[in-house]
């Protein structure tokens, strides 16, 4: 049980954090700015500011009527607004029984599990066995990022456009020679996918959606952005804090997979984690480590919330 103090404290909290987290972003696109390293977080992962913005207590918490305003939340907002804006509604008020799986106990506002597994389970049950699978296995570190490397691979000679309007850090000759010159170890399917035909054969894996399960391990850069992925498909049973946890981990992770990409990131003040040199691949790794050390409590309360909504 939440009071109604407690879920508007909680509610304005994360609304000024998701602010805080999104402000370059926010700021660039208010200009009409691409942003090609958080414009992914956008993009890649399809979601809104004003659902990002949108606090919910998970699943499993009854939220406190108060003042009469158990069904419309607080203020009167009612139903949650599905705009495209910047910064979504001002009001920081909780979820109503009109919000869509929530429902109307004797003592409050919770979430329907039965109504959000009756529309979601297969996709529970499916990231219930990702999750705990990936969780099982030992990190591999020292793939060095050269998947992004291999999605460039060999752009020119075939007459094809990079995937990110920036310049090449050592030109399209240097990109092919650093692929050339390193095996390349890609376990992630939504990385692999994205190579360059002539770079796919390089792999020492092929993997594919079906084979993602057993393939999935947690030094996996792209993995653990993904743990933001799976927070927004499994939606209001995920607790606000958790959702942007995982939102901020998957924005760490980028500026690094960007910082140790092909591309000449300083224009974003961003310096280059060179992989082709010994102190770029230890740098590297050492930040593959931190990330699969925050990435495994994440995974964690992903896998509590899973096994919670199945009871």
């Amino acid at each position: 049980m939440l009071a109604a103090g407690e879920r508007r404290a909680a509610a304005g909290a994360h609304l000024r954090r998701a602010d805080a987290l999104t402000a370059v972003w926010r700021e660039a696109r208010e200009a009409g700015r691409k942003h090609a390293i958080e414009d992914f977080l956008f993009t890649y992962y399809p979601t809104r500011m004003s659902h990002l913005r949108r606090w919910h207590p998970g699943a499993g918490v009854v939220l406190a009527d108060d003042d009469g305003d158990g069904d419309r939340g607080i203020g009167g907002a009612g139903a949650p607004r599905d705009d495209d804006e910047l910064a979504g509604p001002a009001d920081p008020g909780p979820p109503g029984a009109g919000w869509r799986w929530y429902t109307r106990v004797p003592a409050g506002v919770t979430l329907d599990r039965e109504a959000f597994l009756a529309e979601r389970g297969d996709a529970v049950r499916y990231l219930r066995e990702l999750l705990a699978a990936t969780t099982s296995r030992a990190g591999t570190f020292g793939c060095f990022g050269l998947h992004e490397w291999a999605m460039v691979y060999r752009d020119k000679e075939a007459g094809r456009d990079h995937r990110h309007p920036l310049p090449l850090r050592l030109g399209h000759a240097g990109t092919d020679a650093v692929v050339e010159s390193h095996p390349v170890r890609c376990s992630h399917f939504d990385a692999y996918r994205f190579f360059t035909p002539e770079a796919r054969d390089r792999n020492a894996l092929r993997p594919t959606r079906a084979t993602q399960p057993a393939l999935e391990q947690p030094g996996c850069l792209h993995a653990n952005m993904d743990l933001y992925k799976w927070c927004l498909k499994l939606g209001p049973a995920v607790p606000g804090d958790l959702l942007l946890d995982a939102f901020e981990l998957a924005r760490d992770i980028r500026y690094t997979d960007m910082a140790a990409s092909p591309y000449d990131v300083s224009g974003y003040g961003v310096a280059a984690v060179a992989i082709e040199t010994p102190e770029g691949k230890a740098e590297y790794v050492r930040r593959q480590r931190d990330f699969a050390e925050r990435a495994a409590g994440i995974r964690a309360r992903l896998v509590a919330v899973c096994d919670l909504l199945a009871v």
